[in-house]
């Protein structure tokens, strides 16, 4: 069995690190502005600053008050001229001058720091200028890049870079990627190797490049040696596939914030109160089944529901000594335990009911055809029952990006008859959102005469043709084109369906899809350490619109031991955003190969989070 674990993976970096160079950095920013100072913090900014610095520390340094920064006039609870200061940390731009107006027009001076994070933009200074406030206004930046939020899993926390970056064209979030990369790279480098696949990858690495060139640069033990970039536009399809391993199931329904807290409703935690709970390797019980297939996890805390109660058994036949060992030792963890049991178990009963009811497993089957190509036209009766049904708008919205990306565009006619139907069920605002999923090629029709084979033999002299020079635009639209088919085919994503697939056994990463697809992220980054490179892969890259690039970033000394261990840690980063799922394959895929992964992203994803985004009401 090929599941068997390769010798010891080496031990992860210590992240723990990142958080106090956060945190220090804030304090310092906080102790610039001496005296009592209220601080306003930006919705999106409040989880991620709760892990950073929690009240108490805030309060060390004179932050009276704390506000979340509502879009209106803000009225300070305090009616004295001079208030010290207000702070002010956003990630984005906020109407100001009102605020600062307002206090003038009552004879309230008040100071004014506003703090950009992660990073402070031209153009925020530029409109300060613009509105007769800047004299008023001091402006910094916390450049607190990196979140850590589990052993091997750190955010960027920037949920806008998806649709900023491939929707907008916007790319002021790549440099915030290079930096991000600089900071790893200055604290757990020096990497060896390099490889990405992407065009926002390539801009991120060579804006890393550039500040590695500006800065000094010590010898040091390197704790990473190999790092792989990847667009998330690369691979749409796997995001949009239903997660069906524990983590990634949980984040489906519950919504995990943050990337880790979640909050359990009465109908987990059968009592009348919800609680919030911290999923991460701390949690024991989580930890071994977060990975797992859902299908696989109910057996498995009955069995230790079973061990936890043969554990308090123990007690009966005790003499006062061992009972007093027990207690002080065992009963402890027996208790937070069973606590943590019951919590999962209560999840993994909620979650079964809901999908159930939904009819899941029609649904699976679906998906699973749209994957293998297989009977596409009950796929789309089941998609149009969906829609007229009116079941939930951005569960239809994936089917109908999933039908496109696997068949390379619908055909003319069930593009018009859907996107109608569409329309006509949830609404005729979402026209805009249409034309954003195409502009993506999540949601394309093919155009007349384009088949397949007459798309990649014209994609393949259009390469070929070395006078081409680079792509034009016009080609890199055609370009948009998702190829999953023949993808499929070169990579093997889609395993053979007719042996069954033993989920309790997994022998290779689909089953993170039931056996039913290998997330192409996921077997591009296995293929590309197997091979040390793109070589091999040209059809691949071709068919994914090329900017792959491989670099040898630096030596790691003569130190043998050490070059294969450091060697043996993969940063991947996932400019765009990354699923829960993605993570457990590749924490398989470590398993397999005796190597550890860890996973940058700019934040964690979900088809609902990404397509939520491409909503146009959402702006």
């Amino acid at each position: 069995m090929a599941h068997s674990v390769r010798r010891d993976a080496p031990e992860l970096p210590d992240f723990s690190l990142l958080k106090r160079l956060a945190r220090d950095q804030l304090i310092y920013l906080l102790e610039q502005l001496p005296g009592r100072k209220d601080l306003f913090i930006e919705a999106d900014l409040m989880s991620p600053l709760d892990r950073i610095a929690n009240v108490t520390t805030l309060k060390q340094h004179d932050v009276d008050k704390l506000y979340k920064v509502e879009y209106k006039p803000i009225v300070s609870t305090s009616d004295q001229t001079v208030r010290g200061c207000f702070l002010y940390l956003l990630t984005n731009w906020f109407p100001f001058p009102d605020v600062v107006n307002a206090d003038k027009a009552f004879g309230r001076y008040r100071r004014y720091k506003i703090i950009f994070s992660p990073q402070k933009f031209y153009a925020c200074e530029n409109l300060l200028e613009e509105q007769g406030i800047f004299g008023d206004v001091t402006t910094d930046e916390w450049s607190f890049y990196l979140l850590p939020l589990d052993d091997d899993i750190i955010s960027l926390e920037l949920p806008e870079f998806f649709r900023d970056n491939f929707l907008e064209g916007d790319q002021r979030w790549v440099r915030t990627a290079g930096s991000a990369l600089h900071l790893l790279h200055s604290v757990y480098g020096p990497f060896s190797k390099v490889y990405g696949i992407g065009r926002c990858s390539k801009m991120a690495y060579e804006s890393w490049r550039e500040q590695v060139e500006e800065g000094e640069q010590r010898a040091r033990q390197a704790e990473i040696g190999n790092v792989f970039l990847i667009d998330r536009d690369v691979d749409l399809v796997t995001p949009l596939c239903s997660q069906v391993v524990y983590e990634g199931l949980v984040d489906d329904i519950f919504t995990i914030k943050c990337g880790k807290c979640v909050e359990f409703g009465p109908d987990v935690t059968s009592s009348d109160k919800s609680i919030k709970v911290m999923l991460n390797s701390q949690d024991k019980v989580f930890n071994e089944i977060r990975n797992k297939h859902f299908s696989q996890v109910f057996g498995f805390l009955s069995q230790k529901a079973r061990n936890l109660q043969t554990a308090y058994d123990k007690r009966s036949g005790m003499d006062i000594k061992q009972m007093k060992t027990f207690v002080s030792e065992e009963l402890k963890g027996l208790k937070q335990e069973h606590r943590l049991l019951s919590l999962h178990i209560g999840a993994s009963e909620s979650m079964m009911k809901k999908k159930t009811k939904q009819d899941f497993q029609e649904l699976l089957k679906t998906e699973h055809s749209l994957l293998e190509g297989f009977e596409i036209r009950e796929c789309i009766s089941y998609i149009e029952e969906h829609i007229n049904r009116q079941v939930s708008m951005v569960e239809s919205m994936r089917l109908l990006c999933l039908l496109s990306l696997t068949e390379n565009g619908l055909l003319p006619k069930d593009y018009r008859s859907l996107k109608a139907q569409f329309l006509q069920s949830y609404g005729i605002e979402h026209l805009l959102t249409f034309s954003n999923l195409k502009q993506l090629g999540l949601l394309v029709e093919q155009q007349p005469g384009e088949t397949l084979t007459v798309m990649e033999s014209r994609v393949g002299k259009l390469v070929n043709d070395k006078t081409a020079g680079k792509l034009t635009d016009a080609f890199s639209s055609l370009a948009k084109k998702s190829n999953f088919r023949a993808l499929g085919r070169r990579l093997n994503l889609v395993p053979k369906s007719d042996e069954e697939y033993d989920l309790r056994v997994p022998r290779d990463m689909a089953y993170i899809f039931s056996g039913a697809y290998i997330p192409l992220s996921c077997k591009l980054i296995e293929q590309v350490l197997e091979r040390d490179g793109w070589t091999g892969l040209e059809e691949v890259t071709r068919m994914l619109n090329g900017h792959e690039f491989a670099v040898t970033a630096g030596s790691n000394g003569s130190d043998a031991r050490v070059k294969t261990d450091s060697q043996r840690i993969i940063l991947v980063m996932f400019l765009g955003g990354c699923t829960f799922s993605e993570i457990s394959a590749l924490r398989f895929l470590g398993r397999e190969k005796g190597l550890k992964f860890i996973v940058v992203t700019t934040a964690i994803t979900n088809s609902a989070r990404l397509l939520e985004s491409m909503l146009d009401n959402h702006a």
